[in-house]
Order: structure tokens, then sequence, then C-alpha cells
């Protein structure tokens, strides 16, 4: 009976050595190697806080945005704001590099300068080898599924804002009545002749893109902008706040190529402007603030690279949009911070020309059909 016990033990003691050889060991997990763009932004960050600055020529004021979000996500990376009208910050970035000084890193403007003169003058780098993060690089995130660029190659000069417009045209309240006006052509009627005031036309700025909308439309073309300027009997100012005040007060009916009006518009003064769609032939979207450029022999290159990532992410555009009040390209952010948000975002059954792609940024053309009309009523 011992013995058959003893057998039956060690019986039992065998199987177990098998049954132990025969189970799966424990795994062991190793930790998972950090993913390709985490690692290049971790030490991109690194490199950026260890340069402390970074510098940017702007055409507009947004220090809140940057100082109360960049600014507190990378307290480490002083950031540095030049403003200014186009013309005088192109011409001061020309000047610095003919003297050998390279002190900005990063542009910020509308759609003209960074093509016409940085562009044609070779000296900026590509966006596109910057973008790290995903959500940057992610295009379905993006206005019509892709990065919009400003120049030929798609390269240099990041679009990041498209606000619908139609034609910058304002009008005073009180003596336009809105449904009157159906089309660009109705401004050309007799009515209204002596009642048009306008910036300079041959100035860049907001009105460069109504130009360039009223040009390459097909139903308006050439033939509309020599008549507009033509037969009108224009008013041309170069002071935005004059044609701001004789607009409010009546003097003029309609203003073309006004700034700040929506500014105007809170003050209660009596002004509006046609809302996109409003008009047969469509509307235009442009950036007026909305492009990014990065120089070449920049001082800053990382601190640069930091900041249009954080820039062009869900972050970064919803405190631009938010401050700036105009409509990012980024279609995965709200938009109801925008004041009349649903003017201010292009509708998928509406009709616009995107007038920030580069074929439609040559205004020699439309702008000497402009100077031959001024020319032919004495204006120039």
């Amino acid at each position: 009976m011992a013995t058959a016990i003893i057998v039956r033990f060690a019986l039992i003691a065998s199987f177990l050595s098998i049954l132990s050889v025969s189970l799966p060991q424990p795994l062991v997990l190793a930790a998972e190697p950090k993913a390709a763009w985490q690692a290049d932004w971790d030490k991109t960050v690194k490199a950026a806080e260890e340069e402390r600055e970074l510098v940017i020529y702007m055409t507009q004021a947004f220090e809140p945005v940057f100082h109360e979000t960049f600014q507190k996500k990378f307290p480490k990376i002083k950031v540095t704001l030049v403003t200014g009208r186009g013309p005088e910050l192109s011409q001061r970035v020309m000047s610095e590099r003919r003297a050998g000084k390279y002190i900005t890193d990063l542009y910020i403007s509308g759609n003209i300068t960074p093509l016409t003169v940085f562009h044609r003058a070779k000296i900026l780098e590509p966006i596109k080898p910057l973008l790290l993060l995903p959500e940057v690089v992610d295009l379905s995130s993006w206005y019509e599924g892709k990065h919009h660029y400003d120049d030929p190659e798609n390269r240099y000069i990041f679009v990041f804002e498209g606000t619908p417009r139609s034609g910058e045209i304002t009008y005073n309240t009180t003596l336009v009545n809105p449904s009157e006006i159906k089309s660009y052509w109705d401004l050309l009627n007799p009515k209204w002749k002596g009642k048009i005031v306008s910036v300079d036309p041959l100035v860049a700025g907001p009105i460069s893109a109504a130009q360039i909308f009223f040009y390459k439309h097909p139903d308006l073309g050439p033939e509309y902008l020599r008549r507009l300027y033509a037969e009108t009997d224009m008013v041309i100012v170069r002071s935005n706040e004059q044609l701001l005040d004789w607009l409010s007060a009546g003097k003029y009916a309609f203003g073309i190529g006004a700034r700040q009006v929506d500014t105007a518009m809170t003050q209660g003064l009596p002004l509006n402007q046609f809302l996109p769609g409003s008009l047969k032939e469509g509307s235009s979207v442009t950036a007026y603030n909305g492009t990014l450029s990065f120089f070449n022999r920049a001082p800053h290159p990382n601190a640069a690279r930091v900041f249009i990532n954080w820039f062009l992410s869900r972050q970064g555009q919803m405190a631009w949009q938010k401050y700036v009040d105009r409509n990012s390209l980024r279609t995965d952010i709200p938009k109801e911070s925008l004041t009349r948000w649903k003017e201010r975002v292009p509708r998928e059954d509406g009709e616009y020309i995107f007038t920030n792609l580069a074929e439609y940024e040559d205004l020699t053309p439309g702008r000497k059909i402009v100077e031959e009309a001024l020319k032919q009523t004495g204006k120039r």
C-alpha cells in the first residue's frame, strides 16, 4: 500500500514538472520607444529653449495671442514682436539684410508682401519640412483637405486664414438699402455717382484682394474694374480714418477698401458690409493677416519651428481666431467665437474665388487698368 502511494506521488510530481515546463512564461514588455515625431519635437523644444528668443515681424498686433498662450506654454522662449504696415516692415527687413543683419525669424502678414518682396528676393525657407505635430500635419483638419500656400511652389508662404469677403465694400446703413444691391454692377448705377469713396487703390492693402477678385471674376473682369473707377466719380483718400469718418457721417454712401469696419460697427456707427454670397457674383476668400513665412538665416530657427507648430495647432489657431475675429482654415476648431461666424466661414454651397492663390497675385494688369481709369478722370 505504501509502495503504491509513493508511486502515485512520483507520478503526480512528474506530471506537475511537465506541466510547469509547458506553461507559458510571463511576458516582459519592453518600454515602447517614443514616436519619431515626439523625439524630434522634444529635441527641438530643448534647442529652442537654449536659443531663448524668437523675433516676429507682423502687420497686426497679436500680443495677447502670444503672451497669454504661447509664452505661458514655453516660458523659456522670449517673444519679441515688431508691428507695422507691410511696406514699412518689408523695407526694414531688406535694409537689415543688406547691412548683413539677420534679426527676424518669422513674418506674419497678408498675402502681398511675402510674395512680391521676400519670395522674389529668395530669402524664405520652406515651411513643410518644419511641420512636426501630427495635428498640424493631418490634412483632414484643414480647409479643402490640404495646406494652402501663397507661392507658386506651394512651399514658402503658409496661408492659415480664409475669410469670405464681398469686394471690401462698406456702406452707410442710413443711405443704402442693401436689398437694392444685388450685383457688383449695381454700384455703377448713376444714382451712386459721386457717392463712393475709396482708399488709394494703387497702395497695397485690403483693397488689393478686392481688385484681384474683380479682375479675375468671369462675370466682372477688366471691364468692371475700369468702369468702377472711370464712371463713378469716386473720391480717393489715403487715410482709413478719413474714409470711415466720411462714410459714417453720410457724406458718401459706399466705401471701398476700408479697414477696422467691425470695430466701427461695434461702436454703433451706421456702417455695414455686404454678406458673403449676398451679391450674385459670389465672394472671395482672403487672408488679410493670415500668412506665415520663415526667413532663411533666421537667428532662432528652433524657436521658430516650435512656434510654427504651436501656432498652427488647434490651440494656437483657436487663440488667434478668437482674438482677431477672422476664420482660421483649420476646420476642426469651433467657429462660434467669431462675430457673425456664419458669415465668416466659407459655406460648402458658396461660390468663392480664393484670392491667395499665387496665380492671382500679379497685380500689375489690374492696377494698370485702375491707374488709366483714374487718369481719365483727372484723379491721377
